[in-house]
């Protein structure tokens, strides 16, 4: 009881505290901020890094922070102040939430929304990773929404500071140009070019990331359970002809649709764009493949069988030809 008592003063505390922070945004002056902090003297960086913390986690803008940063500290420095300030703000708000909610988020989540927070710990470090890269989510919210997960506290926290540093070290640089060409720095051109060329990068790389990111895994339980209660799902069997009605065996559910043709009768799924596709093959090398293949064409809930037909046969479950 006193713990649940602790965690609602807590959660009363944080939430005054944010609606606080969303009323007087508005009023948030860059300039009144920036004296602020060079009044400071030596101690300007801790501020600036107090400050940006208490921001992240009252769902303040950081952008804005990291630009000033560029402008107070240089690009350097500034970089590092930023990064480890928004580092360690994420790594508090996820903390928060994690003591907070996880518990009960996890006795009262179901459905989709079950099966989205199992899709984001299979990929652990790899979703933090691209979606720091591609904010698909507000970065504030994203802190606290990670934290209802179980994803690790190291893999989450290496993940923020390594792929938060492009776009950090990128919006800091603006803000450094920002006020060199304010006081008429030099080789102003030449830093604007390498301010693009920052951009650039930050843009290009979620593609890089993109590519080593985990599909979304099922083991062979769960895949039996779903069949079990009877859940709309399309089992897609990505072997050969040959190998669906070989050794192995296949599944009475399964809908055989090798991968080779997969591209080119995906027209056949459009029942299954916004439903649950489940693909399956020996292993689950293919059937990867063949997931990042629907994902890629828009299909939006795709799974695979965690080391397909040949745990199936190790757990002993029906087969069509038996």
């Amino acid at each position: 009881m006193q713990t649940k008592l602790k965690r609602i003063s807590l959660f009363s505390i944080i939430a005054i505290a944010i609606a606080a922070g969303f009323f007087y945004r508005d009023q948030l002056d860059p300039n009144s901020l920036q004296n602020w902090i060079e009044n400071a003297g030596n101690a300007a960086p801790a501020v600036f890094i107090l400050t940006y913390i208490i921001s992240t986690i009252l769902f303040l803008p950081g952008s804005l922070l990291t630009l000033l940063g560029g402008v107070l500290f240089g690009p350097i420095w500034g970089t590092f102040y930023s990064l480890t300030a928004a580092t360690i703000g994420a790594t508090i708000s996820f903390l928060i939430s994690r003591y907070l909610a996880s518990n009960w988020v996890a006795n009262k989540a179901e459905g989709k929304i079950q099966q989205l927070i199992k899709g984001v710990e299979s990929e652990g470090w790899r979703f933090v990773a691209f979606t720091r890269l591609i904010p698909l989510i507000p970065f504030n919210l994203l802190n606290y929404a990670l934290g209802l997960t179980k994803i690790s506290l190291s893999q989450y926290t290496i993940a923020s500071f390594l792929f938060m540093l492009p776009g950090a070290l990128a919006y800091t640089y603006i803000g450094y140009i920002g006020k060199e060409a304010a006081t008429g720095g030099e080789d102003l051109i030449k830093k604007a070019l390498l301010a693009l060329a920052l951009l650039a990068i930050v843009i290009f790389i979620p593609r890089l990331v993109n590519k080593f990111r985990k599909v979304n895994m099922l083991s062979v339980e769960e895949l039996k359970s779903q069949f079990d209660e009877k859940k709309d799902i399309l089992l897609l069997d990505v072997r050969k002809q040959l190998d669906f009605n070989g050794e192995q065996g296949h599944i009475a559910q399964a809908r055989l649709l090798p991968l080779e043709e997969l591209q080119q009768r995906a027209e056949e799924l459009t029942d299954y764009k916004s439903r649950n596709i489940v693909t399956i093959c020996r292993t689950d090398k293919r059937s990867s493949q063949a997931a990042k293949i629907l994902t890629n064409l828009g299909f939006e809930n795709v799974q695979v069988v965690r080391m397909g037909m040949t745990d199936w046969n190790k757990h002993n479950y029906p087969l069509e030809n038996n």
